[in-house]
This record gives structure tokens, C-alpha cells and sequence, in this order.
């Protein structure tokens, strides 16, 4: 079974990147990159890309990281997905992780560059 992932990032080296990784896991992930989090809400909310797994960047122009969880977490239900969101960012900041998993729908927190191991035992937040 695959796992859709929305893969939310500013830059393209690390959307690049982590898309490899994935792709190369024992997991099979289909991976729906967005540079912008206003692009990967707008997404969510017309409910056109349902998806398992949000990985999510905190430090980006125009809408960071905790801005949109605020914005996933006002949404309806349906425009939710039950997706799990686990944050994939260059922060090490014990605040920034404690500040995001203080989030119902944050599951995780992975430093960049996100590695193999890391990358299949995503699943598991799954529940599977």
C-alpha cells in the first residue's frame, strides 16, 4: 500500500532531497512536493489532495510551519484528511519541538537532512 505524503518546503534542494529519500525507503511513498504552506492549504481545503503524512518545514516565508498548523487545525474535518503532520526542518531548538508537538496533530519531529532510517519508520506514525 502506498502512503501519499505532502511534502511542504521552501527550498527546492530540500524538497529534492528529501523526495529522493523517500522514493528510495522501503516505503512505498508517493510524494506531492509544495514550496509554499499557502499553496499546500489551499490544497487541502478544495480537498483535491488527500494524503496520510504532512511533512512539514517551520522557518518559510510568507507562512511558516506553525502558522499553517494553525490554519490545518482550524479546518473542517473533511479538509483535514486525518493526515499526520511531523516536522522536517533544520531547527534543533528545544523550543521549536516542544512549541510543535504542543500541536494535537504533530506526531513528530525529524532534523533535516532527513535520513533512510528516519524516512521508513514514518510508517509507523501511521499506524502501519
Amino acid at each position: 500500500m502506498s502512503h501519499r505524503v505532502m511534502l511542504i518546503d521552501d527550498s527546492e534542494s530540500d524538497l529534492l532531497f528529501t523526495r529522493i529519500i523517500l522514493q528510495r525507503s522501503a516505503v512505498p511513498y508517493e510524494v506531492l512536493a509544495f514550496e509554499s504552506a499557502q499553496e499546500a492549504l489551499r490544497a487541502l481545503k478544495a480537498g483535491t489532495v488527500p494524503v496520510d503524512l504532512i511533512l512539514l518545514d517551520i522557518n518559510m516565508p510568507g507562512m511558516n510551519g506553525f502558522e499553517f498548523l494553525e490554519a490545518y487545525q482550524a479546518l473542517r474535518g473533511d479538509q483535514q484528511a486525518d493526515a499526520v503532520v511531523v516536522m522536517l526542518t533544520s531547527s534543533p531548538d528545544a523550543a521549536d519541538r516542544q512549541r510543535a508537538l504542543a500541536f494535537s496533530c504533530v506526531k513528530g519531529y525529524v532534523t533535516k537532512p532527513i535520513d533512510r532510517a528516519s524516512a521508513d519508520s514514518l510508517v509507523e506514525l501511521l499506524g502501519g
